[in-house]
């Protein structure tokens, strides 16, 4: 469904050039959750932004059913992580849910549909006519993940999406993810940088190098479904996998502080 080819980004040129993203490939099946992990700083946004249409790579190409991606393709949603700026403070539940929908050939009822069934499944019916400050943490990431369902995506991109909620909450909205992917039927490419959330959610997770980035190793997850943030975590297949991944990225951040340049002293970094 999505292929990711030969891809590479930089920021500037000559000596001043930042690598941010050296050569990625991999490919995403229809129906598949696909993490990508990575040392702190390796370029992961950056690689999402290319694979959105949001920023241009420097080299390389992104494929969404064989189609060159050149702009944000209507057949995807992207969620932030920080969902206190995607959300409108001034509209109700309802009408940032909504917004997306304003520019699609839709009928008033089928707006107001696609909304509540959207709000039904992140549970957040009762609270549309509320606003996005009266929400807690948790709440507010619900509503932009709704907002993103309503859209009817073929593909949705998550952005580290659960960094700045608490543990119990993260785990309840990575459930939540798992649970509207099966009824919603989408494919879905999440960025983190929590190995134990990659191997818990997904069917493959991708392991980046550091920067300038590329594909260290596909790391397939066979863990049994529906996934419980108990029993799962406690299978001996999951501690292996979460080790295996941990040593992938330990690894590459040990070889980039050494790779890392020494200040000359006097002077600041």
């Amino acid at each position: 469904m999505l292929e990711i080819k030969n891809l590479s980004k930089t920021y500037g040129t000559g000596a001043t050039a930042t690598h941010a993203v050296g050569n990625v490939s991999f490919s995403i099946e229809e129906g598949e959750f696909v993490c990508v992990v990575g040392p702190s700083g390796c370029g992961k946004t950056t690689l999402l932004k290319c694979i959105a249409g949001l920023l241009r790579p420097s080299a390389g190409e992104v494929l969404l059913r064989g189609g060159r991606v050149t702009g944000p393709p209507e057949q995807m949603a992207l969620v932030f992580q920080e969902y206190s700026r995607s959300l409108m403070p001034w509209m109700s539940v309802r009408n940032n849910v909504l917004l997306p929908l304003r520019h699609k050939k839709l009928s008033r009822a089928e707006r107001r549909s696609l909304v509540e069934d959207a709000l039904r499944a992140v549970g957040l019916v009762g609270f549309m006519d509320r606003y996005p400050w009266q929400l807690s943490g948790g709440m507010q990431q619900r509503v932009a993940i709704a907002r993103a369902l309503a859209y009817q995506p073929q593909i949705l991109l998550m952005d580290e999406p659960f960094a700045s909620v608490d543990a119990q909450t993260r785990g309840d909205l990575e459930d939540l993810v798992l649970q509207v992917r099966d009824e919603f039927g989408i494919t879905i490419l999440f960025v983190t940088h929590d190995i134990d959330e990659s191997v818990y959610l997904s069917d493959r997770v991708v392991a980046l190098t550091h920067a300038p980035t590329e594909v260290k190793e596909v790391i397939p997850v066979a863990l049994p479904k529906p996934r419980d943030q108990i029993a799962t975590k406690e299978l001996a297949e999951f501690a292996r996998l979460r080790a295996h991944v941990y040593r992938l990225i330990k690894r590459e951040q040990d070889i980039e502080d050494v790779e890392r340049p020494v200040p000359v002293s006097g002077t600041s970094v």
